[in-house]
């Protein structure tokens, strides 16, 4: 797919512009992308406001504001909804966090000698 097909499509979902990943790409690959870019653009901020909110020497008035401020942030910024996907595939299930593969491709590439320090287990 061409940036200029994606931009014209796909972009018009996502309220902010996006680089696009250099690996394989379809939409759910295109949403897990754009919500990593945007916790990593709203990362300062909501470890700063996490800070203030937890800090129990603060008052309680700028503790409770500044948890306001982090539910009123949107879904898009919180780590917890990336979801692991595969470089190859997109696939969001069965992924080796360390490569970033599925089951499948880990197992294809490690048969043919493409993951460094990766072999067959025999005993």
């Amino acid at each position: 797919m061409s940036k200029q097909l994606i931009k014209g499509s796909m972009m018009k979902r996502f309220a902010h512009p996006t680089t696009l990943p250099s690996t394989y790409i379809n939409s759910r690959v295109l949403r897990d992308n754009y919500k990593r870019q945007m916790m990593a653009q709203n990362e300062v901020a909501t470890r700063a406001l996490k800070f203030i909110a937890r800090n129990a020497a603060l008052p309680q008035k700028v503790r409770l504001e500044a948890q306001i401020q982090l539910t009123a942030m949107p879904n898009y910024t919180r780590s917890t909804q990336l979801k692991g996907r595969c470089l190859d595939t997109g696939r969001g299930r069965g992924i080796l966090r360390d490569f970033r593969l599925c089951r499948y491709q880990f197992r294809l590439q490690a048969l043919q000698g493409l993951l460094p320090g990766v072999k067959k287990g025999v005993w």
